[in-house]
Order: structure tokens, then sequence, then C-alpha cells
């Protein structure tokens, strides 16, 4: 369980695939603050095992399932990773609850200034998409934002300085991709009332506010 609130930022030292099995030996301060092996590492968003710690380095390995649904698959030797630790049961809950399983990916559409701040928007498929509220939370690269602006084909989240400044958001150019994770209640919550109304299962539209008004849950 993660927070979405990076720690640090790593770089790739190495990188060893063997058919669709990977494993990354990342750069990083974690690996000397307590890291252990067994121990758990958000990367870009996606929760790894580390199976080797040693100064300054960390060895993770990565299956064909989080290489194929995320952008690790694509990573190179020298890129900067997000990095967060698992979160411990005493720490504070700044970000949101973020579990570090990727659902998909999404695709930067553009990046424009707003003062300060950054507004990137991301284009994101219908099945993941169906999963975001406007002013609720989501995790782009393992970093905890909030939907500005909810949009037909995507979302708007704005970035302010520090967050770019401590992450690898400031990299980003149009028609890069980025690990999404929507927020685990709205997952739950479609699960919960397909069940309890296959109905709603069978449309295959997921969870809307016509469905719900439509069955009686809002006005």
């Amino acid at each position: 369980m993660f927070t979405g609130l990076i720690q640090d930022v790593g770089r790739i030292k190495a990188l060893r695939r063997t058919g669709r099995f990977a494993v990354f030996e990342v750069e990083t301060r974690l690996a000397d603050e307590g890291l252990r092996v067994g121990d758990s590492l958000a990367v870009m968003g996606a929760c790894l095992t580390a199976v080797k710690v040693r100064p300054g380095v960390v060895d993770l390995e990565a299956v064909a399932e989080t290489l194929s649904r995320t952008t690790l698959g694509r990573l190179s030797v020298g890129d900067r990773v997000n990095l967060e630790r698992a979160l411990q049961v005493s720490d504070r809950l700044d970000g949101h609850i973020v579990q570090g399983h990727v659902d998909g990916t999404g695709i930067v559409r553009s990046l424009r200034r707003d003062g300060p701040a950054l507004l990137l928007e991301i284009g994101l498929a219908p099945d993941l998409l169906r999963h975001v509220v406007e002013k609720g939370s989501i995790a782009v690269d393992g970093i905890s934002l909030t939907v500005a602006t909810l949009l037909p084909q995507g979302f708007v989240v704005s970035i302010i300085p520090h967050t770019l400044g401590q992450t690898t958001l400031d990299e980003l150019a149009v028609g890069d991709r980025v690990n999404i994770e929507t927020d685990i209640l709205a997952k739950y919550v479609e699960r919960l009332l397909s069940i309890a109304r296959p109905d709603i299962r069978q449309a295959g539209n997921g969870v809307t506010l016509e469905m719900l008004a439509r069955n009686g849950f809002i006005e």
C-alpha cells in the first residue's frame, strides 16, 4: 500500500531481460535508508519487490503482466523513475490510497502553463475513464494528483511547482505514455453494484450518473 507521495527519483543503472521477465537495477538513496530484500517499492506507480539491496542500489523484479500493462517495459538505462516505499501504519495519509497496481496507461495530450502550475491533459481509454471523477484522486506515474477537469476522453490535472521539482513530471512531452491507477473506491463501488444489480453488469456501460439516477441511487 502506498500514498502517491514520491520519496526519491532514482535512475535505472542496469536492466536485465530474460524473455518476458526483467530485473531493474535502480540507483536510489532509499537503498541506504533501511530498505530490505522482500520489501515493496513503487516504481513509476507499479509495486515491485526488492530482490537485492546494496549501497545506493536496489534490484527489482518485474513479470510479464507488469511489463505489458505499464510503461516499465519501455524503460532504458539512464531513465529517471519515481520511487515510493510502502506505507507504514504510523504514517500520515497525505496523498490517497494507492495500491501500486497500475490499471493501464494514458497518453499525454497537452501541457500548458497556468501561472506557476502546469496543466497536464491525459487521454484515457473508456474502461479506465469510468473510474475517474472530477475532484477525485488519481495516481499518474505513481504520483497522487487531483482531477481538476474531467473530459469526454480524458482528464486534466494541475501540478504545483513543488511536485514538478520532486518527480519526473517535468520531463513529460506530448505523446508520452504514463501509468494510471484509478481510485480503488470507484472499482469496489462498481463491483458491488454489478452484483446487486446484474442488469447493470449486463449493460456493460459501467457506473454513470444516469445509471445511478435510473436505479434510484441518487435523485
